[in-house]
């Protein structure tokens, strides 16, 4: 599992340029099931994602993707978590 943050870079300013392609790039990280949870840092830091059920190369690759980050509005930081405890609606994430 992985934990995504998207900080917001020197050039933020640009983010309503791609903002069509950001989203559509979350679209398709949800589409194909490896997005869980996408949103907001706040207030105004950039936003966070939860995935699972990639390969880290692999998702270095589809961040690499995003609009934003290929235009440096924002700069990715990749975490990654080896769940050991989890409440019991999260036990899938424990593989």
């Amino acid at each position: 599992m992985f934990v995504v943050f998207l900080k917001f870079a020197a050039n933020k300013a640009q983010a309503p340029h791609f903002m069509d392609g950001h989203n559509a790039w979350i679209k398709r990280g949800f589409d194909t099931g490896v997005f869980l949870l996408a949103g907001s840092l706040g207030p105004g830091l950039g936003g966070g994602i939860l995935a699972h059920g990639i390969a880290r190369a692999a998702l270095e690759a589809f961040v690499a993707e995003d609009p934003f980050v290929a235009q440096q509005v924002v700069t990715p930081e990749i975490y990654e978590i080896a769940p050991g405890r989890s409440d019991e609606r999260l036990a899938f994430l424990r593989g």
